[in-house]
C-alpha cells in the first residue's frame, strides 16, 4: 500500500506535486490544521503530516495517529509540535533548518537599520504630510559593535552581512569553538561581555529551558546604555515588559521586534513606544524562503517514507539518503542482534553495551544504537521503533553505552550488544556479508555463521552426540521443513548451542518435546522481520 502524506497548511503547489511524483498519496486540506477537531478525526489515515505554524500537533491528536510515522515543518520551529509525545508514539519529528535562514537573517539587518533610523516612524510622518526632518536624528551602523547571541545557521549569516556594513561583531554561543569565531572573523565573548559592549544586540537563538529570557530584566539592566536590541528569532527570549520600561526610562535607545511571547500579539508592552520597530513575524515571509522550506520539506518527507533516510529529524539522528544505502544491512543487522536478546531476556535489563568494530565503527553509530535499542525494546511492545525506544529505555532506567575498536579480525566490521540485568550477561554478535545480508557470528562468546531467517528456533546443551539427530527427527516428524542449520560449540564436551532457521512457525508442542528429551538447557523460538 502507498504512503499517504495529509498535507494541512498552506503549501506550495510544488511541493504537494513532489509527493505525487514520488508515488505518495497525498490530500492537499490547507484549512484542516485550524480545526483540531476534524484533524483528529482523520489523521489516522496518513503516515506522514506536513504543516506549517498553524497546525498543532498535539498529544491528542498523536493518539489518535496510529498510522503517523513522520511529521514534516516546513521552517525551522516547531513549538506547535509535541516532540515528546511524538517521539513515544514513535513518530519522528521534521524541520527545515535552511530554508528560510538568509531571508531571516536579512529581515534582523533590515531591523536594525530601520531601528538605527528610525525609518517606520519616519515614514508615517512623511507620509501624513509632515516634514519632520529634525525630529528623525539616527545612529551609523558602521564602526558599531554588534553582539550576536546564537552563531549558528542564521546568526553566522547575521554576522557576515555585519562585517561586510563594517561593524564589529562579538558572538555568544557556548557551542561556537575559538577556531570557528575566527574563521567568521567574530570576537567570541561571554554574555555579560556582550551586554557591557555592544551598541546592537540580535538574538538568533531556539527557545529552550536554557535560552527562555535569556534577556531577563537582570541581563537587560547590564546593557550598555543607548543599545539596541533585535528579536527575529523566537518570542520569550526578552522580558518585553522589562524592555519597555528600559526603552521609557532612556536606557535602551530602541528595539525592533519580528517575533512576541504570545502570537498573534494583538497587544504587547512594547507597542506603541518611541524607537520600537515592530512586524507581525514575517522572518521567513519571503517567496523565496517559502517555496524553499515547502520543497525541502516534500523531499525530506518522502525521501524517508520510500527509502528510510532521515533528515533534520529534531528526535532521532539523521541519516542521509548516502548513508541509508551503506547502512540499512547494518541497521536491519542492529535490529535482528536487539531482537535476538530482547526475546531471550525476562527480566529487568539494566544497561545495555554496544561494540563497534571495524567497518561499523566509522558508521552514524546514534541511528545504530537506536536500532539496537529499538530491537530489544519490541519484544515487550512491538510497537516501539528507532524513535520511541531510546525515550522508553531512558525513562526505566537503563545505560546505554558506546565503544569504537578498529578492525580486529577476520570480518571488516561487527557489532556485539550486550544486555545486563540483575541475574546475568547476554551477548551477540553479528555482521553484514558483501552480499548484503545480515549474519550472527557469535552467541554466548561462541563462534557461529548463522543466515537470519523470519522463523527459529534456537537451543542450548552440553556438547554430546545426537543433538543434530534429535533436532532433525523431531522437526520432520512435525513436518518443519529446515532452510538452514547452524551450530557451535565452546569446546569439545562443553557448552553448545544450535540455530535452526525454519520455514515456519513451529507449534509448541514441538518445543515442549524437544525439552522433554532432557538434552536441552534451553529451547527458545524466534521471530525476526526480515521484510
Amino acid at each position: 500500500m502507498a504512503s499517504k502524506v495529509l498535507v494541512s497548511d498552506k503549501l506550495s503547489e510544488t511541493a504537494v506535486q513532489i509527493f505525487r511524483d514520488r508515488g505518495i498519496d497525498v490530500d492537499f486540506m490547507p484549512d484542516v490544521g485550524k480545526d483540531k477537531d476534524k484533524l483528529a478525526e482523520i489523521i489516522g489515515d496518513y503516515d506522514g503530516l506536513a504543516i506549517r505554524s498553524a497546525t498543532k500537533v498535539t498529544e491528542k491528536i498523536l493518539e489518535r495517529a496510529d498510522r503517523l510515522k513522520v511529521v514534516g515543518r516546513a521552517g525551522i520551529g516547531t513549538d506547535n509540535v509535541d516532540k515528546v509525545a511524538a517521539s513515544k508514539k514513535g513518530v519522528i519529528v521534521m524541520n527545515t533548518p535552511f530554508g528560510n535562514t538568509i531571508t531571516t537573517a536579512e529581515h534582523a539587518i533590515a531591523l536594525m537599520f530601520a531601528c538605527a533610523r528610525q525609518i517606520p516612524e519616519a515614514s508615517a510622518s512623511t507620509h501624513a504630510g509632515k516634514w519632520e526632518k529634525s525630529r528623525f536624528m539616527g545612529v551609523e551602523l558602521t564602526a558599531k559593535t554588534l553582539g550576536v547571541i546564537g552563531a549558528g545557521n542564521i546568526g553566522s549569516i547575521v554576522c557576515d552581512r555585519a562585517r561586510g556594513l563594517r561593524m564589529k561583531v562579538i558572538a555568544y554561543d557556548p557551542f561556537l569553538s575559538e577556531e570557528k569565531a575566527t574563521k567568521m572573523g567574530v570576537e567570541k565573548v561571554e554574555l555579560d561581555d556582550l551586554l557591557a559592549r555592544a551598541d546592537f544586540i540580535t538574538l538568533h537563538v531556539p527557545l529552550t529551558d536554557q535560552t527562555r529570557n535569556v534577556l531577563s530584566a537582570e541581563n537587560l539592566s547590564k546593557t550598555k546604555k543607548g543599545v539596541r536590541i533585535i528579536n527575529c528569532a523566537r518570542g520569550g527570549l526578552v522580558d518585553e515588559e522589562a524592555l519597555a520600561e528600559l526603552i521609557k526610562s532612556g536606557h535602551v535607545a530602541g528595539a525592533a521586534f519580528d517575533v512576541f511571547s504570545v502570537e498573534p500579539a494583538t497587544e504587547n508592552p512594547l507597542f506603541g513606544l518611541p524607537g520600537v520597530v515592530c512586524t507581525p513575524h514575517l522572518g521567513a515571509a519571503t517567496t523565496e524562503a517559502q517555496e524553499n522550506v515547502a520543497l525541502q520539506v516534500a523531499e525530506q518527507m518522502s525521501n524517508y517514507l520510500l527509502t528510510g533516510a532521515v533528515e533534520n529529524a529534531l528526535n532521532m539522528p539523521s541519516v542521509t539518503a548516502e548513508e541509508a544505502k551503506v547502512m540499512g544491512p547494518w541497521i536491519k543487522l542492529s535490529d535482528h542482534l536487539g531482537s535476538f536478546i530482547g526475546q531471550l531476556t525476562d527480566e529487568p535489563i539494566k544497561a545495555i553495551n554496544i561494540l563497534y568494530d571495524g567497518v561499523a565503527s566509522k558508521m552514524n553509530l546514534e541511528a545504530l544504537n537506536c536500532a539496537v535499542v529499538s530491537g530489544i525494546m519490541k519484544s515487550v511492545n512491538p510497537d516501539v521503533n528507532m524513535v520511541s525506544a531510546p525515550v522508553i529505555a531512558k525513562e526505566r532506567g537503563i545505560r546505554i553505552s558506546t565503544t569504537n575498536q578498529d578492525k580486529s579480525g577476520a570480518f571488516e566490521g561487527y557489532i556485539k550488544v550486550t544486555v545486563v540485568t540483575d541475574k546475568r550477561e547476554r551477548s551477540i554478535g553479528g555482521t553484514v556479508f558483501s552480499d548484503g545480508k545480515p549474519r550472527f557470528i557469535q552467541i554466548k562468546g561462541i563462534n557461529i555463521d548463522a543466515e537470519i531467517g523470519a522463523h527459529m528456533i534456537y537451543t542450548t546443551n552440553e556438547d554430546v552426540p545426537g543433538i543434530i539427530g534429535t533436532l532433525g527427527v523431531t522437526m520432520g516428524e512435525a513436518g518443519v521443513n529446515i532452510a538452514n542449520f547452524t551450530l557451535g560449540r565452546s569446546s569439545s564436551g562443553g557448552e553448545a548451542i544450535a540455530l535452526l532457521y525454519v520455514d515456519s512457525p513451529v507449534e509448541t508442542a514441538v518445543l515442549d518435546k524437544l525439552k522433554a528429551t532432557g538434552l536441552f538447557q534451553q529451547v527458545q523460538p524466534l521471530e525476526f522481520d526480515v521484510t
